[in-house]
C-alpha cells in the first residue's frame, strides 16, 4: 500500500482544496505518481471525466495539479443540493437518487425511489475500496476532508474526515484560515473535540492566509504545540488572485485577480445572474481572466443596465431560478435586452429557462412551467442524466465542453449554437443577440472565447479587442504551479514526506487545557 495524507480544515473554505492541490503539484515535481481523493463532496460545481462520470470540480483541478486524468475513484460520493433539505446522491459518478438530509445521515433509511441505496451508512466500504485502489496504483494519495472534523453531531456516520483516517490508517493535518481570526482557538478546539482514537491520527496544523510578520506568530505556535502536543507544519501567506475551481458559493466573487487593463481602448462588462442553486459558476472564470473584461454578479435589474453581456449560468433548480428572476423583475430586464439586441448567454439551466416551456417532473416536480420565451426551445426533464464530453464548432471556432443535465431540449427554430464539422446542429440555439447552450466549460476554449467577445463588442459598439495571446489553460497551470511553490517554500516538506511515507507518528497525546 502506498503513502497517503488527509488534509482537514477547521471550517469550510479554510483552504483544504488549495493545500491538497499544492501538495499534489509539489509531489508531482518530485517525480511521484500522485492522485487526489475526496470521499464525499457536497458541491454544485462538478465535472465530467473522460469516461462520463460526474465528480467535483475541485478533484478535477487537483488531478490536473497531480498531472493525472480525473477519475470517479477520486470522488466516489458527490452530493448535489437541490434545496435546503435534500440532495442528489452521485455514487461513483452516477446519480442514484434524491435523499433528504435526514435520510442520508440516518442509518439504514432507504430512498423510497431507489431502495438499493440505504443512506450513508453503507458507503464507507465503497469509499475505502476506492482509496485502496488509488493507493495500489499511485505512489501517494492526498485526501481532502470536508467541513470540519469536529462536527461531533455527525461523527457516528463520518466517512470523509476522521472516519476515513481511522478506516485507512491516514495521518491528518488541519488547515486554519487565520484571515478570519480565531485560528488558535479553532486548532485547539478541533483537537479537543476529537476522541482519543481520532486524535491519534492528527499530526499537525497549517496556518493559511497569513498577512504580516511571521515572527509575531511564533509565541502562539509554540504555545499551541505545548497545549496539543502537535507542531504547526507551516504558515502559508495570503496571496491575491488564486482563482482555482471552488467547491461552493462561499468563495463566489472572492479570490479573483484584479482586472487587467484592456487590450483595446474600452472594457467589456459582464453581468452574471446570481441565480439560486447556481452550478458550475466556474464557467465564467475564463471571461474574468481576459484583459479588460469586468465580471460581476447581479441580483437586480438595474445592475444589468450597463452590462455588455449578461450570462444566465447553470442551476440545479431551473424552475426555482425562473421564480427568482420573476420576483426581482429580471425577466422583464432580459426581455428588454433581447428586444434591444443586447447580448444574453444562457448556460445549461440558464439556457433552459430562456426557452418557451419547461416540463419538469424530475428536478422540481412542478409539471409544465412557462419559460421566458426568448428562445424557441421546449425542455423536458428526463429521469436519466446526460453526462458527456462533447466537441464541435461555434462562431466558426472549435469548441469542447461537458454536459451535466436532466433537461432535454427540443429546438423549434433559430440557429444552432454548436454544429459539427459538416455544419449540422449539435446543441443549443441562437436568436438574434440571445444564445443558449447545455455545454459547460466552453469559455475555456480560447479561440471561441475571443470570437464571442469580439461579437459582443461589435454589437454593443465597444472599442474592445480581446488579447490575442491569453491562454486560460496556461493561466490555470500557473495557478497550480504557484500552489506548489507555496507548499515548497512555506511548509515543512520534510515533515510532510515523513507523514505521507510513514503514517501517523506514535505518541500523539493531547495535553489537557491549562494555564499557559
Amino acid at each position: 500500500m502506498s503513502g497517503g495524507l488527509l488534509v482537514l480544515g477547521t471550517t469550510s473554505d479554510a483552504g483544504k482544496s488549495v493545500v491538497t492541490a499544492g501538495i499534489c503539484r509539489w509531489l508531482r515535481r518530485r517525480g511521484w505518481n500522485v492522485a487526489p481523493f475526496k470521499a464525499q463532496n457536497m458541491s454544485l460545481n462538478s465535472f465530467v471525466t473522460a469516461d462520463g462520470a460526474e465528480i467535483g470540480r475541485a478533484q478535477a483541478m487537483q488531478a490536473a495539479a497531480a498531472g493525472v486524468e480525473p477519475s470517479a475513484l477520486m470522488n466516489p460520493v458527490l452530493l448535489k443540493p437541490g434545496g435546503e433539505r435534500s440532495s442528489q446522491v452521485v455514487l461513483l459518478g452516477r446519480p442514484v437518487g434524491e435523499l433528504s438530509a435526514h435520510g442520508y445521515f440516518a442509518e439504514g433509511e432507504a430512498d423510497p425511489e431507489r431502495p438499493a441505496f440505504r443512506g450513508r451508512g453503507e458507503l464507507l466500504g465503497t469509499v475505502v475500496a476506492c482509496l485502496e485502489e488509488l493507493r495500489r496504483t499511485h505512489d501517494a494519495v492526498i485526501c481532502e476532508g470536508a467541513g470540519s472534523p469536529a462536527e461531533i453531531n455527525l461523527r457516528g456516520t463520518d466517512l470523509v474526515n476522521m472516519g476515513l483516517a481511522r478506516a485507512a490508517g491516514l495521518p491528518a493535518v488541519v488547515v486554519g484560515d487565520i484571515d478570519r481570526g480565531g485560528v488558535f482557538a479553532s486548532f485547539f478546539g478541533t483537537t479537543a473535540l476529537l476522541a482519543p482514537e481520532d486524535q491519534a491520527h492528527l499530526a499537525g496544523y497549517v496556518v493559511n492566509k497569513f498577512r504580516g510578520d511571521r515572527g509575531l506568530l511564533a509565541p502562539g505556535l509554540a504555545m499551541l504545540e505545548k497545549l496539543t502536543g502537535r507542531p504547526t507544519l507551516g504558515v502559508l501567506p495570503h496571496r491575491e488572485g488564486i482563482g482555482i475551481d471552488a467547491e461552493d458559493g462561499l468563495s463566489l466573487g472572492r479570490g479573483r485577480a484584479a482586472v487587467q487593463p484592456p487590450y483595446g481602448r474600452e472594457v467589456l462588462r459582464v453581468a452574471v445572474l446570481a441565480v439560486p442553486l447556481m452550478s458550475n459558476f466556474t464557467d465564467v472564470d475564463a471571461l474574468g481572466a481576459e484583459p479588460g473584461v469586468v465580471v460581476r454578479y447581479a441580483e437586480r435589474s438595474e445592475e444589468l443596465d450597463d452590462a455588455d453581456l449578461v450570462v444566465v449560468p447553470g442551476t440545479r433548480g431551473t424552475v426555482r431560478a425562473l421564480e427568482w428572476l420573476r420576483a426581482r423583475g429580471l425577466d422583464g430586464a432580459l426581455r428588454k435586452r433581447a428586444a434591444e439586441g443586447r447580448p444574453v448567454l444562457g448556460i445549461c439551466g440558464g439556457y433552459q429557462l430562456l426557452g418557451e416551456r419547461i416540463e419538469d417532473d424530475v428536478e422540481s416536480r412542478a409539471g409544465t412551467v412557462d419559460g421566458l420565451g426568448l428562445l424557441p426551445v421546449r425542455v423536458r426533464f428526463a429521469a436519466e442524466k446526460t453526462l458527456a464530453r462533447p466537441h464541435g464548432f461555434a462562431l466558426e471556432e472549435p469548441l469542447e465542453g461537458y454536459e451535466i443535465h436532466h433537461g432535454v431540449a427540443e429546438v423549434e427554430g433559430g440557429e444552432p449554437f454548436t454544429v459539427d464539422a459538416g455544419g449540422r446542429a449539435i446543441d443549443g440555439c441562437r436568436v438574434g443577440s440571445v444564445s443558449g447552450t447545455h455545454w459547460h466549460g466552453t469559455l475555456e476554449c480560447d479561440a471561441f472565447r475571443r470570437a464571442l467577445l469580439r461579437e459582443v463588442a461589435g454589437v454593443t459598439g465597444r472599442d474592445f479587442t480581446p488579447a490575442p495571446s491569453t491562454s486560460f489553460a496556461a493561466l490555470r497551470e500557473a495557478q497550480l504551479d504557484l500552489l506548489g511553490d507555496l507548499v515548497e517554500e512555506y511548509l515543512d516538506t520534510d515533515a510532510l514526506l515523513r507523514l505521507v511515507e510513514e503514517g501517523p507518528p506514535p505518541g500523539l497525546d493531547f495535553v489537557p487545557p491549562g494555564a499557559p
